[in-house]
């Protein structure tokens, strides 16, 4: 069975025609059944491969080399194993501060999950106090009490200012430690993790670029340094900076799922779909066999979006039904909830399917508003498309209510999406009712605003990007002129869409 496994995994690998670090690390997973027999035969466990972290600390010696081990699953966002080594740490040596700081890291996921929920909260909260009372050098004292700044007051002081003083406080160390290499890489991850979605200058971006791509030439190894190198080019502007790193971190840190997936960020901008689900497939056999069902359906998402815009629609669908036979799945996990509530409607409202979007269903009420949203939008887009403007004003309402709910909580960034959500729906529902003027100002209107603000690291992107919406209607208005140039601009900010290509095509024939 293991053989046979091995087999399958390299006939795989054919098929999808992938090639150097991807490749490496793709072999390395779908052999790893093969070579932990192999270990058991002989009494050699098999090589871990997470990349090469230095973090000194003033914990006792016999435990650096386990420290260093668990801050290098932190860089590739391993938490749950994270927290794990950190503990061990913790257990061998009771009196090592930066142990419970590392603990504190695996809650706070700062990229996505923001602010952190009640539970990660008081989690890390315990364990910030914790290394408090440890005796600790400056310099951890100083990472320890950056951190400590993102949980404190939460009631009195909104989440916001508590990320800029955590930002702050780890410039001042950053500053304080030049030529500490971890300093400067988790200052650089503090940095994206206040990138405004709005700011199109992509100003912290930048300056964390700034500290990043010098350190990726002196330390080619470091799992961190790629990884965070990958999000700060996760846009238009700065994508084509960060192939070199998206071509590297899977073969530095081929033990990581997230490491395997994340150069699939950059291939997705930049309209490299082969790529895309090879780094997808090899990062999704890995999370499932390490039982990180997070991960596993992040991969999957990404994979189906790639499949899409590939024409490999079967292959799509196949994924969508094993996703149907996983079981008890954390929607309210954003990750998950995201995932699985995405995949289906990408399908069907890819492939224009509008009777079936008529008929998506709400994700379990645990799923956040937003991602709730998505299924909202996609009724309204399947009645309005179905000539059924009155159903679709429907959903188009509830969308306003979500919007509404959002922004009273003080999520504006997903007010703000879900705002163009509705908008959307709304203009095709003006479509329907043959109100072409209207349709078209409520569409660009909405693409103006979604041009406007960066997608969030968790999402491949919109389901259909607005601006392609837009060359969509404006060609069954019969401007074929307006309507390639609109799919031309959608093609400049997402390339290689199936959609925007096929359109501009029809366009170009209409003319």
């Amino acid at each position: 069975m293991q053989l046979s496994r091995k087999i399958q995994g390299i006939e795989l690998w054919s098929k999808l025609g992938g090639d150097g670090m991807i490749k490496q690390a793709f072999t390395l997973f779908v052999m790893l059944p093969v070579l932990s027999f192999a270990a058991d035969e002989h009494n050699h466990p098999v090589p871990e491969r997470l990349g090469r972290v230095s973090f000194p600390t003033s914990c006792n010696p016999a435990v650096q080399q386990q420290f260093d081990r668990a801050v290098a699953l932190l860089h590739s966002f391993a938490y749950k194993a994270a927290e794990e080594a950190f503990q061990r740490v913790s257990q061998q040596d009771p009196h090592c501060a930066m142990a419970h700081w590392g603990i504190a890291m695996t809650h706070f996921h700062q990229l996505w999950d923001v602010p952190p929920s009640p539970p990660d909260a008081a989690a890390a909260t315990q364990e910030i106090s914790e290394a408090g009372r440890l005796e600790a050098s400056e310099r951890e004292r100083g990472f320890i009490h950056a951190l400590g700044l993102v949980f404190k007051d939460p009631d009195s002081i909104p989440y916001r200012i508590r990320a800029e003083k955590f930002e702050a406080a780890m410039h001042d160390l950053a500053a304080a430690n030049p030529t500490d290499t971890e300093t400067q890489v988790f200052y650089a991850l503090a940095l994206l993790s206040n990138a405004s979605p709005s700011d199109k200058k992509h100003r912290r971006p930048k300056m964390a670029l700034g500290l990043l791509e010098p350190m990726f030439q002196k330390f080619p190894d470091h799992p961190g340094i790629p990884h965070y190198l990958i999000h700060a080019c996760d846009n238009q502007e700065l994508a084509p900076r960060g192939l070199p790193a998206a071509r590297a971190y899977a073969g530095i840190a081929p033990s990581a799922p997230h490491a395997l997936h994340m150069p699939s960020h950059i291939f997705t901008r930049l309209g490299l779909w082969n790529d895309s689900i090879t780094s997808n497939q090899a990062a999704r056999i890995a999370a499932q066999m390490q039982g990180d069902t997070g991960e596993e359906l992040h991969a999957m998402d990404y994979l189906v979006y790639a499949y899409l815009q590939n024409g490999r629609d079967r292959d799509a669908l196949q994924v969508i039904q094993q996703l149907k036979s996983m079981q008890n799945l954390r929607t309210g996990d954003f990750k998950i909830g995201y995932a699985a509530t995405a995949m289906p409607i990408r399908y069907i409202v890819e492939r224009r399917l509008w009777k079936d979007a008529e008929m998506v269903v709400n994700p379990p009420d645990a799923a956040q508003p937003h991602v709730v949203a998505m299924a909202v939008w996609a009724r309204g887009l399947g009645f309005a498309r179905s000539n059924q403007p009155e159903d679709a004003d429907k959903e188009s309402e509830t969308l306003g209510h979500i919007e509404d709910k959002l922004r009273a909580s003080g999520s504006d960034y997903w007010a703000t999406q879900v705002g163009i959500m509705k908008r959307e729906v709304i203009a095709w529902s003006a479509q329907a009712r043959n109100e072409s003027k209207q349709a078209a100002a409520i569409l660009r209107s909405a693409a103006d605003d979604e041009d406007g603000i960066e997608k969030l690291p968790v999402t491949p992107g919109p389901i259909v990007p607005a601006r392609e919406q837009l060359g969509e209607l404006l060609l069954a208005q019969g401007d074929s002129g307006a309507a390639s140039e609109a799919f031309a601009a959608a093609l400049v900010n997402t390339p290689g869409r199936q959609g925007a290509l096929d359109g501009a095509t029809r366009a170009k024939q209409s003319r």
